[in-house]
């Protein structure tokens, strides 16, 4: 017996087969996260002590942006942001978890935040879950416990996300629960490198999301002691820079990097991200794949080690001066970023959802990821219309900061202080240290960005601290 298709039927198989052919291939998504990493911790951004050859030729090939931001100056908040496209105050996760405990020392109780990643939230991955990509998680995740590890939101894999906030060690064992140990003295860095390369080795038949998400370069400092022993050489052979530290609001804050440990812990990050790309470019995948590399907050300069300093940015980690908020962001998208651009156009972490939804041909969540933008035209050359970015962080941090909130519009950022309602207005492209206060000297622009500021703060429900009624000042140190 003979079959025969109808013409129409006929028609429309050849048809979807010929769309389906000229259809473009949806590229793979590797997107690498450092932890406490420094704008200025790259050659590529000005360091003359630290080496990132892998970087800075990441660079070279593709997008770097001057004036890129983390939507938090520590690390949950950030983390928080990039998975949903949503500012942290308007999901109520605004510290890292679980947070600092109030004090009698502190003049406002910090307000009650999240104590973990929302289930309810539809995260990028799980956006790329549904449309068919293979999705991974390695490396640090700290955003709630067993319950809330990233297989709960939409990674297939997860290899060593769970609720710790930095490694017990960076040297097998690790004592990290979502990882089995390596050979005694297996560097984390290293271990999650080889991870992720094999699970492109794995997927390179089918479009994938690598979420590559190190430990590194957060505290412990610990790295491989011949590395070490390249920089604490390299360290001695600089001349000499003074003053390696300078007082700042009551912080030793550092000026000068030559801290051996660190910078071997950094080479060894950017190694893992050479790796990476050679992984791609042997199996083919390199013209398919978008490469992204940013931080999570400035770098650590003023508490526990000061191993790193952001000058000529201001202060670091857990403040909202540029120091503490103000990330490298390298990006490569083969056929549209052109090698070497540089891009001055302000982004902040919660873009990252709908750009990668852009880029790979997605429709876009625009319910879920309420407070980012595409950046695609960025990345094609083109600009996006001017918009305010906005930090609020109710808190006292580890690393000195106290509760503030900012924002930026143009060359203009406005903090506001969270205990006192005090101002600071700066010019950040006259005055990139922000060294110099203009709330006086230009009140109508101050009372306009924080006109803003309030606005978008009861936009999202922003939770606030309250007066603290045991609040016992610090008694001042003999001879001050």
């Amino acid at each position: 017996m003979r079959w025969t298709l109808p013409l129409t039927l006929l028609c429309c198989l050849l048809t979807t087969a010929a769309l389906r052919a000229a259809a473009p291939a949806r590229p793979n998504i590797v997107f690498i996260l450092a932890d406490d990493l420094g704008q200025r911790d790259l050659a590529c951004y000005g360091s003359t002590f630290y080496e990132t050859p892998n970087l800075d030729a990441l660079a070279k090939s593709g997008v770097r942006f001057t004036d890129a931001y983390a939507a938090c100056n520590v690390c949950s908040p950030t983390r928080a942001s990039i998975l949903t496209g949503k500012y942290p105050a308007r999901i109520h996760l605004t510290d890292w978890l679980p947070g600092r405990k109030d004090s009698p020392q502190q003049k406002m109780l910090r307000p009650q935040v999240q104590s973990h990643l929302d289930r309810g939230e539809v995260t990028v991955a799980q956006a790329f879950k549904e449309a068919g990509y293979a999705t991974a998680f390695m490396g640090k995740w700290h955003l709630g416990g067993r319950e809330y590890y990233p297989e709960r939101f939409g990674f297939d894999i997860n290899v060593g996300g769970c609720e710790l906030g930095h490694p017990p060690s960076y040297f097998s064992p690790y004592k990290i629960p979502t990882l089995p140990d390596g050979p005694k003295g297996e560097y984390l860095t290293d271990r999650l490198t080889d991870e992720a390369c094999r699970f492109i080795e794995r997927t390179r038949d089918k479009p994938f999301l690598l979420y590559l998400s190190h430990y590194a370069v957060h505290n412990p400092q610990q790295a491989k002691p011949e590395i070490v022993q390249h920089f604490k050489d390299k360290a001695q052979a600089s001349p000499a820079v003074e003053p390696i530290f300078i007082d700042d609001l009551g912080r030793k804050v550092r000026l000068v990097q030559n801290h051996p440990v660190y910078a071997a812990n950094l080479l060894s990050l950017d190694q893992s991200v050479g790796r990476v790309l050679a992984k791609l470019k042997e199996l083919n995948l390199e013209d398919k794949t978008i490469v992204v590399f940013t931080s999570d907050n400035g770098g650590l300069s003023t508490s526990e080690g000061t191993p790193t300093s952001n000058f000529p940015l201001r202060m670091g980690k857990g403040w909202n001066y540029e120091g503490g908020i103000r990330e490298p962001l390298i990006v490569r998208w083969p056929g549209v970023t052109r090698a070497g651009a540089i891009c001055e156009q302000p982004t902040i972490s919660t873009d990252f959802y709908p750009t990668f939804l852009d880029m790979a041909g997605l429709p876009p969540r625009p319910t879920q990821h309420l407070d980012g933008v595409s950046i695609t035209p960025l990345l094609r050359g083109d600009t996006i219309p001017p918009r305010p970015l906005f930090w609020h962080y109710p808190h006292y941090s580890n690393q000195g900061g106290g509760p503030s909130a900012a924002v930026r519009l143009g060359d203009y950022k406005l903090i506001e202080s969270l205990e006192d309602d005090s101002v600071q207005l700066f010019n950040l492209r006259q005055d990139l240290s922000e060294k110099t206060d203009l709330s006086q000297k230009e009140p109508a622009k101050a009372a306009e960005l924080l006109h803003l500021l309030h606005d978008w703060q009861r936009s999202v429900a922003a939770s606030f601290p309250t007066p603290n009624p045991d609040y016992r000042p610090a008694k001042p140190a003999k001879g001050k």
